[in-house]
């Protein structure tokens, strides 16, 4: 059994709540090899967070995840499988691309592999993605302009959306807060929902990222419907189902190891 630090025991109880709806204390401690104590106090801090709501014995599942995470709640949440899914995109990108590249923590991972591109034009509405790709010589990089939202450090609103007009992309790499079947791609914020459906219609190719902690999961804002995606670079934790109906819908999929 593989002993986890206290951070990875964390992002894997969310985990956990997520999939199963409830976790009981006793459970946890015989999952973890950890005392009872450790994991209530473990579910106290991850409560006060609001990843998680405490109950009687342990945990239930917060529904707003439902509830959006700050910027920072989210890069603190599997990080390392988030660096790997960002290498696997940024491997989908050619020297010469014209690319598109949402806000995000997963999405800013991706921009840390697209620093040894050479001839690549980036347009985002991220300003922490853009002050990534600003340290590399070989990457010019555009920003939509726009709002500054600061919880998410996202640009949005009417001139972000214009700036989206005036040129050709050929790529888009996305990231999402919920990715469901019936639903399809979707998000908390109704503005930043309006500016990735435009990214959708302009963008020649769709290159979706998220880790499988989001499938089954459903936003308030719609972006778009699963067939406008051609790739799909996710984790091996994706439901089985998610992976058949995609396919058959001749979605490529990308998958890289989850190891917690």
């Amino acid at each position: 059994m593989n002993i986890l630090n206290t951070i990875e025991r964390q992002q894997e109880i969310v985990r956990l709540t997520q999939q199963q709806g409830k976790v009981s204390v006793s459970d946890l401690s015989a999952r973890f090899g950890v005392s009872e104590v450790t994991i209530r106090s473990d579910l106290a801090t991850l409560d006060q967070k609001q990843l998680l709501v405490r109950s009687r014995g342990g945990a239930i599942v917060n529904t707003e995840l439902s509830r959006e995470l700050s910027l920072k709640e989210k890069g603190n949440c599997y990080s390392a499988l988030k660096r790997e899914l960002g290498a696997a995109a940024a491997s989908l990108v050619q020297n010469g691309d014209r690319l598109l590249l949402d806000s995000g923590t997963t999405t800013e991972q991706v921009a840390h592999h697209l620093m040894q591109h050479d001839d690549l034009i980036v347009m985002t509405n991220g300003l922490n993605i853009a002050s990534v790709l600003s340290k590399s010589e070989s990457v010019d990089v555009m920003l939509t302009g726009g709002l500054l939202r600061k919880k998410s450090m996202s640009f949005y609103g009417s001139a972000a959306e214009k700036s989206l007009g005036d040129y050709n992309f050929n790529k888009l790499i996305l990231g999402v807060d919920g990715f469901d079947l019936k639903a399809g791609l979707t998000t908390h914020f109704e503005k930043e929902a309006c500016l990735n459906r435009m990214m959708v219609d302009i963008a020649t190719e769709v290159i979706v990222v998220t880790d499988s902690s989001k499938f089954d999961q459903q936003a308030f804002h719609v972006i778009c419907p699963l067939l406008r995606i051609h790739r799909l670079v996710t984790d091996t934790g994706i439901p089985e189902r998610y992976a058949q109906a995609l396919e058959k819908q001749g979605v490529q999929l990308h998958l890289v190891e989850r190891t917690q």
